[in-house]
């Protein structure tokens, strides 16, 4: 069973500028919730009980939003507001299955994942990327229930147009499992559009083993000089290792974008 979950949050958020100067994207509010709260949600709903977050200096902004007992009590103890009351509440339930690690130098996904191993304990591992969001219905849930199915790796896939290819992980399909699962061949990250296999990419959800641990530390930087997670996935394919590309039924948004993040908030108020 799969019970741990790491979610990288070092990053720096540039595509939402001016607001991530001074704030963490992560707790930037769509629809009056912060972002990594429906990330959150999407974990604990499928049966997640451990949480690593990866964040840097720059983001301890995160791990104050979870560590802020002394403002709550103290709010709480003048004001007797049930709607303040609710939300510590459920901070403290994300704080028992919340631990934090350090990512201070932007060295990609890859090296991100890497500083997670120390608390990895099973044989597999979800990793959910927080830009993306996935409404509707729960892709972890679905994702899990697929591995559990195939005892495989398992990785979310969404069709994009084709002239978007270069800014996407791209899989190379091998054979047809059924109507929403593929047995992947190969994983190219950011292809061109001559050279991309398909218009299906990864989007941010993915059961990994364990047994990437190992590849990534002997991992060299790839394209931008850093450390992709595809490329890793890639050379475990290469060893045999089965990975599967779920078509997930949920509604993809991305939250990374100025344009994205405004839509998330329109698209969420909507439910």
């Amino acid at each position: 069973m799969i019970k741990q979950a790491i979610i990288p949050l070092a990053g720096l958020g540039t595509r939402l500028l001016p607001l991530t100067s001074v704030f963490a994207k992560e707790l930037l509010p769509i629809n009056g919730k912060p972002g990594i709260e429906y990330i959150l949600d999407e974990c604990i709903e499928a049966g997640i009980k451990e949480v690593v977050f990866i964040i840097s200096k720059k983001k301890e902004m995160i791990r104050k939003y979870f560590y802020n007992d002394r403002f709550y009590k103290k709010i709480l103890k003048k004001k007797k507001d049930l709607r303040i009351k609710e939300e510590y509440k459920k901070i403290l339930k994300y704080k028992k299955m919340i631990k934090f690690v350090y990512q201070n130098k932007p060295l990609g996904t890859g090296d991100a994942v890497l500083k997670t191993k120390r608390f990895i304990k099973g044989k597999y591992f979800l990793m959910l990327l927080p830009d993306d969001l996935i409404i509707k219905q729960n892709c972890s849930k679905s994702m899990i229930k697929v591995h559990n199915q195939y005892k495989s790796s398992v990785m979310a896939s969404m069709n994009v147009a084709k002239k978007t290819v270069t800014r996407w992980g791209i899989y190379k399909l091998k054979k047809k499992l059924n109507k929403k699962n593929y047995l992947v061949e190969k994983v190219i990250e950011k292809p061109s559009i001559k050279k991309a296999p398909s218009n299906k990419a990864v989007i941010g959800r993915y059961i990994l083993p364990k047994t990437i641990f190992s590849v990534l530390s002997k991992q060299k930087p790839g394209k931008g000089g850093e450390i992709h997670i595809t490329d890793s996935i890639q050379s475990l394919i290469n060893n045999s290792e089965s990975f599967i590309a779920h078509n997930f039924s949920g509604k993809y948004l991305d939250c990374g974008s100025m344009q994205g993040y405004i839509k998330s908030t329109l698209e969420i108020a909507k439910i």
